[in-house]
């Protein structure tokens, strides 16, 4: 059962996220931060990964508490799931394509956290979003979950597409890392003998 429940509550943001790794990407969002939860829907969907987010935050200052909250949150949900990592593959990658922009992500569910972040955007807000948020919400993914995370953008003229490729990018790499490889499911994939 890789399954776990995470809440945390600050003064700031109260954060409730459940996660199934091996789910089918059923996905139900509520942070109260539309586009933020449009792109917490295509990390689900495109990882396989089923999550509940249940978000309560200061929205009446910004969205940067919420979004980055639920970023660590759903990290401590990952590494939760993910037990002592006994059998996953570990590492994964994908170019994703969306129109004008592309996003490579490589990911290491390594233990050691490190962001790499290549990606501009020519916009400073999608709508009412701030975009400086999408590298916040994956440094705090990175930091809690413990992971070595890099997203390089490619091309894009188009900060919602930007956007959008990097969170179906990240999952899609998510997808492949914390599949269960049926040569080693037995194993932890280090020559450590620990992640």
């Amino acid at each position: 059962m890789r399954k776990a429940d995470i809440t945390r509550r600050t003064s700031e943001t109260e954060i409730s996220i459940a996660i199934d790794l091996d789910g089918t990407g059923r996905y139900d969002m509520q942070s109260g931060v539309g586009f933020f939860d449009h792109m917490m829907d295509q990390l689900s969907r495109h990882s396989l990964i089923d999550m509940t987010l249940r978000a309560k935050g200061d929205l009446h200052i910004d969205d940067h508490h919420t979004v980055e909250d639920t970023g660590i949150a759903l990290g401590q949900a990952l590494v939760k799931a993910l037990g002592d990592k006994k059998g996953i593959r570990r590492y994964g990658e994908c170019s994703l394509p969306m129109d004008d922009a592309q996003v490579h992500c490589a990911l290491d569910l390594s233990g050691r956290p490190f962001l790499v972040w290549n990606v501009t955007f020519p916009s400073q807000k999608i709508g009412t979003f701030d975009t400086e948020l999408v590298r916040e919400f994956f440094q705090a993914l990175a930091t809690h979950g413990g992971i070595t995370l890099h997203i390089d953008m490619r091309h894009g003229v188009n900060s919602h597409h930007i956007a959008e490729a990097a969170f179906k990018a990240v999952a899609r790499a998510l997808r492949q890392a914390v599949e269960t490889d049926p040569r080693k499911a037995d194993e932890i994939p280090s020559t450590k003998g620990a992640l």
